[in-house]
């Protein structure tokens, strides 16, 4: 079932069988630089389970990207219920197999989801949490019409890790 289109993309569900797609792009290391290192096989099947729970809990989560022209997943962008210091937010994500970087792929999808957000889900507010150095990422956020609100630090493998919270409201 599709839950977004835009003109060259379409996003629906992910499901247990875009595994060796979801492969393609999580265990990329160039493509995970910002998580510092590449899924194992079990972390991709944990984070495709993880996402089918969010489905069924939140009714969002990440979405698998689909190109029109291909009909190939390229790609998942979706929002995420998240906290940042002890405060809740939802957040749009994106992540792209490297080969589909520098297309405009990543602000086209995460602006439908923005919008989704704001006029189907009725939220004040959107974030993204970005590492300083990801300039990519920050771009697409800076993009969509958002601006940092906070800096923060994130606890991801037994490490700190500094992030930036870019927000938008309505």
């Amino acid at each position: 079932m599709v839950i977004l289109r835009t003109p060259r993309l379409y996003m629906r569900k992910i499901q247990t069988d875009d595994y060796s797609s979801v492969c393609s792009i999580l265990q990329d290391i160039h493509v995970m630089y910002a998580w510092e290192h590449a899924f194992s096989d079990e972390e991709v099947v944990q984070w495709i389970d993880e996402n089918i729970m969010r489905y069924n809990r939140d009714g969002y989560s990440y979405w698998a990207v689909i190109e029109k022209a291909s009909d190939k997943l390229i790609g998942v962008t979706g929002l995420i219920s998240e906290q940042v210091d002890d405060e809740n937010y939802v957040g749009v994500g994106y992540i792209y197999q490297k080969s589909y970087w520098g297309n405009g792929y990543a602000f086209e999808a995460a602006s439908a989801c923005v919008d989704y957000a704001f006029n189907i889900l009725h939220l004040d507010e959107i974030t993204a949490q970005i590492r300083p150095e990801n300039t990519a990422s920050r771009k697409v956020a800076e993009r969509l019409g958002m601006c940092i609100k906070k800096q923060f630090i994130r606890r991801y493998k037994n490490k700190d890790i500094p992030h930036l919270l870019y927000s938008r409201t309505i």
